[in-house]
């Protein structure tokens, strides 16, 4: 779905960004993969680029800096009307800011943040930056999802932090729950229980919208990248989980033709 940048609601995930060791063949990776271009962003954190598809900036990629050893992962970044006051409430409710909050040059403010249950986010405050133009098309951000261990305790820390409601999947077998904003749904939690992975704990997975799985989990394998999941059919359409060659996991989608709440594809 097309989607014209505009300030969005506060909570609702606006941006993905990805720190990197190696940007020049991160670029190229991506570049190959979905077919971005990149110009250069704030260097606030070190040299930072956009993501452009079709002329639409869509996601970002930085450089990691050399005192930090963060995990190698594609980030969404939620919405707010008032960073530093956001962050005031996440420390409240029990999670941790970690960089920040900060302005970005001309861009906004931002944030980084933890849950208690230690999944990473950011937050963006937006001045010249909106964030995503393009969302659900090939190449482009299509949702975010939190898997985590159980969705019930940490999903009443984003609600408190961010003022979802949240409508929970009625299954004795399926922990799992979509978060809304004014009756849109705008991201999902997934509690995994035990097949939460290990060396990667509780995280927020990005999915990118692609023509054809299949065609992309063979590009991401030439490219030098890693399946961790094989292309699969599900509700939400047809699937695969991959890394890119620095190890950082994305899932690749080609939505299924939806009902406007079952959300994949919401205009939030």
């Amino acid at each position: 779905m097309t989607e014209a940048a505009a300030r969005r609601a506060p909570g609702t995930p606006c941006w993905v960004s990805l720190m990197v060791h190696g940007m020049a063949a991160t670029q190229e990776f991506y570049a190959a993969l979905f077919g971005w271009e990149f110009r250069p962003g704030p260097q606030q954190l070190g040299p930072y680029v956009r993501a452009l598809l079709d002329g639409h900036e869509v996601a970002g990629i930085g450089q990691m800096p050399p005192d930090r050893h963060l995990p190698v992962a594609w980030t969404p970044y939620l919405a707010s009307d008032d960073v530093d006051a956001t962050a005031e409430s996440i420390r409240h409710c029990g999670g941790t800011v970690g960089v920040g909050p900060l302005d970005a040059g001309e861009a906004g403010r931002m944030a980084i943040a933890s849950d208690p249950a230690g999944a990473v986010f950011g937050i963006w405050q937006a001045a010249e930056h909106l964030g995503m133009a393009l969302t659900g098309v090939p190449g482009a951000p299509a949702w975010n999802e939190l898997v985590t261990q159980e969705t019930a305790s940490v999903a009443k820390f984003y609600e408190a932090t961010f003022g979802y409601e949240e409508e929970a999947v009625v299954s004795a077998d399926f922990d799992y729950l979509t978060l809304h904003l004014n009756g849109n749904p705008v991201a999902s939690v997934h509690g995994v229980g035990q097949a939460l992975p290990r060396d990667r704990g509780a995280h927020w997975m990005t999915y990118f919208e692609v023509a054809d799985v299949d065609e992309s989990v063979s590009l991401v394998e030439e490219l030098g990248g890693h399946v961790l999941k094989p292309a699969r059919d599900g509700s939400q359409g047809r699937l695969a989980t991959v890394a890119d060659p620095e190890g950082a996991v994305f899932t690749l989608v080609r939505s299924a033709p939806r009902e406007e709440d079952q959300g994949l594809l919401a205009d939030a």
